[in-house]
């Protein structure tokens, strides 16, 4: 779970219904059915008119993924991992590696050892896993495409739904009952689409794009660590080589048994 985008959310809804209240507004009034109508489902047809229909059938996995982070990878761990292979590998064989492959949780990198596994060459490895690595940003970019064509529209469909408002306030100009409510809905759906995209819409799109970003990286890590055990470079080599793509603070600094290891 991404506690940031938790927090952020519950932050923006105490912070708009907060003020709200604190400027003596009644929160239940900013729940208004014809404006939800207008702005959100009308914002999502738009969306649904613009994108191919896998990318918005994807749009609950993609808010799934901003909630719960960048991906299946750990990088200080898939660096542990790689090291503890090519200990291995340098000392029993690529072939010892096999009964170690079901161990392996992440698709990508289990699918990746497996072909180092079986012998393929060094190249055609490297260019397997290059475009599955593509194949995968190309679908998390889609969810994030989704999300920032809706928060682009939204408010425009807002401010439809504003003058859909006031049409009606001017043809019952002589029935006063009518005149409030018509307001209101002006108003709210303004609202909505303002909130929604710049609330949930933006900021998630944004999430899922720094998300990608960072699982494009640990699988560039993924690549080169396989290339590295292919090529039979020692386990203080291949940490020293993956530790690049950490962070400081993810880094070993323990001078540990498998940074000595010859």
């Amino acid at each position: 779970m991404d506690l940031a985008t938790v927090i952020g959310l519950v932050l923006v809804f105490a912070g708009i219904i907060g003020g709200n209240v604190l400027e003596g507004g009644n929160p239940a009034a900013l729940f208004n059915v014809p404006g939800i109508m207008i702005v959100i489902v009308g914002s999502l047809g738009a969306t649904v008119i613009s994108q191919p229909l896998p990318n918005v059938i994807g749009l609950p996995k993609a808010f799934m993924n901003a909630f719960m982070g960048g991906g299946n990878h750990n990088s200080a761990e898939t660096v542990e991992l790689f090291v503890t292979m090519a200990d291995k590998a340098r000392r029993e064989g690529l072939l010892a590696l096999e009964g170690d492959v079901e161990k392996i949780h992440d698709p990508f990198t289990r699918k990746g050892v497996q072909l180092m596994i079986d012998g393929t060459d060094p190249e055609l490895l490297r260019q397997i896993m290059e475009i599955d690595a593509e194949a995968t940003k190309h679908r998390a970019k889609a969810g994030a495409e989704v999300l920032e064509f809706w928060g682009g529209i939204a408010p425009t469909i807002g401010v439809l739904g504003a003058v859909m408002g006031l049409m009606g306030v001017m043809a019952h100009l002589d029935e006063p009952e009518h005149i409030g409510p018509g307001i209101a809905t002006a108003f709210v759906a303004t609202f909505y689409g303002v909130f929604t995209a710049n609330a949930i819409f933006l900021p998630m799109a944004k999430k899922l794009h720094i998300n990608m970003e960072h699982e494009q990286h640990t699988l560039e890590l993924v690549i080169e660590g396989l290339m590295s055990i292919q090529s039979g470079d020692n386990p203080r080599i291949v940490r020293e080589k993956l530790e690049g793509f950490l962070a400081p603070a993810e880094r070993r600094k323990d001078g540990g048994e498998m940074r000595d290891a010859a």
